[in-house]
C-alpha cells in the first residue's frame, strides 16, 4: 500500500482523480467533516459506517463517459472538491453461442422479460437508508472465474451486451453462499438470468447471483453472511453451468471484484486477499486462488478520506 498526503493551500479546495467505467469511487470522512454532498449538482448521500465514519459510493456506469464533480460543502461555507475524471477500461471482447430464442425471445415472453426488466428497475431505485451489514463481504466461491466483468459480448455472432458480473466456474449443484448480511429483494427464475437472487445490503448496495439451479430463500426474508443461499446452475441465457456474480450500486452493476476490494479496504482495512478468519462461519468461502487473487491486485481502487485535521488523505491501494 502506498500512502500519498496531499497539502493544498488554504485557497486551493479542488483536486482530481480518476475513475473507470464500470467502477466506484469510495470517499470517506469523520462525521464532523460530513458536509452537504452533491455530484454533479444533484444532491448525494452519507452513509454511517460500523466504525462511526462517514462514506458515500460513486458508481460510474460502464457506458458513462463524463466526469464527476464531487462537492463537500460545510456550515462555514468552505466547499471540498474532487474532480474525478472518467476513463475507459480496458475490458475485452468474448464471444459466446446459446440458444436462439435466448438471442430473439419469442413474443410470448416479451412481456415476462419486460415485467422481470421494471421489477428489478423498481427495487434498485429504492436505497434502504442504512448499512445491513457490519463485516466484510466475501467472494460467494473461490473457483477459476471464466469471464470478467465489463466483457463485450456477442452472441451468436452478433454484439449484444458487456458483461455486468464476475463469471465463476461452479458445476451444477454447488453451494452458494451470502456475500454479506441483506434482505432478499428476488429469488425466483428469470428469462435471461435464470434461477436469481439479489440481496440489499443497505446503502443501495446489491449482490447478485445468477443462473442457479436451487433457490433457498425468499423475498423479503433476512440473510447472514457465508448463508447457503442456493445451488448453482445453468438456467438462463447461459453456454453452460456457473455462477454469474454482480454487484448493484444504486442501480449501476459494477466490478464485483473491485467492489469488495474497495469496500472492504474502507470500512475495515481487510482487502478480499486478506480476510480469512479461521473462525468465522464464512471462512470456507473467503480464501482466494492465486488467478482470482492475481486479477484482484491489479483492480484501480482509489479511495479518497480526510486527516483529523481536515486536510485531504488519498490513499493508494
Amino acid at each position: 500500500m502506498r500512502v500519498l498526503l496531499i497539502f493544498l493551500a488554504f485557497w486551493l479546495n479542488l483536486h482530481s482523480e480518476q475513475i473507470i467505467n464500470g467502477d466506484i469511487f469510495i470517499i470517506k470522512v469523520a462525521p464532523q467533516k460530513a458536509g452537504n454532498l452533491s455530484v454533479n449538482g444533484k444532491k448525494f448521500t452519507w452513509y454511517d459506517t460500523p466504525n462511526g465514519e462517514k462514506i458515500a459510493i460513486i458508481a460510474s456506469n460502464y457506458h458513462n463517459k463524463k466526469d464527476f464533480l464531487v462537492k463537500n460543502t460545510h456550515k462555514n461555507g468552505k466547499t471540498d472538491e474532487i474532480l474525478l475524471k472518467a476513463i475507459q477500461g480496458d475490458y475485452k471482447k468474448e464471444a459466446l453461442n446459446v440458444e436462439k430464442t435466448k438471442i430473439l425471445p419469442p413474443k410470448s415472453v416479451q412481456e415476462r422479460i419486460k415485467k422481470e426488466y421494471e421489477e428489478a428497475v423498481a427495487i434498485y431505485a429504492k436505497s434502504t437508508p442504512k448499512l445491513l451489514f457490519d463485516t466484510e463481504f466475501i467472494i460467494p466461491l473461490n473457483s477459476k472465474i471464466t469471464s470478467n466483468f465489463g466483457n463485450a459480448r456477442t452472441f451468436n455472432g452478433a454484439v449484444k451486451s458487456y458483461h455486468s458480473g464476475t463469471d465463476f466456474r461452479a458445476s451444477i449443484g454447488t453451494k452458494i453462499p451470502a456475500s454479506n448480511d441483506g434482505i432478499v429483494k428476488i429469488a425466483k427464475d428469470r428469462y435471461y438470468a435464470g434461477g436469481s437472487i439479489i440481496i440489499d445490503h443497505g446503502a443501495g448496495i446489491y449482490s447478485q447471483y445468477y443462473h442457479l439451479s436451487k433457490i433457498y430463500v425468499l423475498p423479503g426474508e433476512k440473510v447472514k453472511k457465508g448463508d447457503i443461499i442456493a445451488l448453482s446452475g445453468d438456467s438462463g441465457r447461459v453456454s453452460g453451468p456457473h455462477l454469474h456474480f454482480g454487484i448493484a450500486i444504486n442501480g449501476t452493476s459494477v466490478n464485483p471484484l473491485s467492489f469488495v476490494n474497495k469496500i472492504n479496504k474502507a470500512l475495515f482495512s481487510n482487502p478480499i486477499s486478506s480476510n480469512l478468519d479461521k473462525n468465522s462461519q464464512s471462512s470456507n468461502f473467503t480464501a482466494q486462488n492465486d488467478e482470482n487473487l492475481d486479477q484482484i491486485s491489479s483492480l484501480n481502487s482509489n479511495e479518497i478520506s480526510y486527516s483529523q485535521d481536515g486536510l485531504p488523505l488519498l490513499n493508494l491501494y
